[in-house]
């Protein structure tokens, strides 16, 4: 299978090519700069670095750029500077999201290419019952005016729920919700959870970056796990911290 990820320079997006690649798909990574990749990507036959900024591909080479990919993996995300947050592309993953579901659709293949989505638990899935605290709506509220990267990841679900939909025939989605990220060398157990478990403000859990690409990568991998949450928002805990 050839898989393209977007984002791929980022601490979660390198862990997941490489869980990929220990899968032997072919993967394709999308990066502004191949300065800072690991030495053994670039002399990796299985690996096809694209150095472009994903927003400044015109439609064409969007559209060829996923031609012969059966996955499309996203994990861009903004940086955490002044710049970063503020500065443009507000829309990044929004935008880049649109724009490659619009590709996917224009190349018509035969079968629907997996579309995941890293997002984030601090976003509720409205297709279910997903309730939370008066504080944690009013703080959600303040995050939504004064962080400009928690509406843009708002926004890039509720394409892919809105408007891809359920029964789309070029395109099936998962969004996976991961809560507090933090750095571990190695997989460890996890839990997977239709929605969250805890408050994703007050009382947050944890998940290792690799876990998160674990998961993704299998779902991409294991036709049965696709099945089981295709169309959905799934959450990601460590095992330790689901409750």
């Amino acid at each position: 299978m050839t898989v393209l990820v977007v984002g791929a320079s980022g601490a979660t997006g390198s862990q997941l090519v490489t869980q990929l690649l220990l899968q032997q798909h072919s993967v394709k990574v999308v990066v502004r700069s191949p300065d800072k990749l690991p030495e053994l990507w670039k002399n990796n036959k299985h690996l096809q670095i694209i150095t472009a900024s994903i927003l400044d591909l015109t439609d064409d080479e969007m559209q060829d750029l996923v031609s012969d990919c059966q996955a499309v993996a996203s994990c861009l995300g903004h940086n955490l500077t002044f710049k970063g947050m503020y500065g443009q592309p507000r829309k990044l993953v929004t935008d880049a999201t649109k724009r490659l579901c619009n590709a996917v659709k224009e190349n018509r293949l035969h079968t629907p290419t997996k579309f995941v989505l890293m997002n984030t638990t601090g976003n509720r899935n409205r297709d279910l019952y997903e309730p939370i605290s008066f504080a944690q709506k009013c703080v959600i509220g303040l995050l939504r005016v004064l962080l400009p990267p928690h509406v843009d990841n708002e926004k890039a679900a509720d394409y892919l729920r809105t408007q891809i939909g359920q029964k789309n025939s070029a395109i099936e989605w998962v969004a996976v919700r991961p809560d507090g990220l933090i750095n571990e060398d190695q997989v460890s157990a996890y839990e997977i959870f239709p929605s969250p478990t805890r408050s994703a403000i007050f009382n947050a859990g944890k998940v290792s970056r690799i876990n998160v690409a674990h998961f993704m990568a299998s779902l991409i991998n294991d036709t049965n796990l696709w099945n089981k949450w295709k169309g959905q928002m799934p959450v990601i805990y460590s095992s330790s911290q689901a409750s």
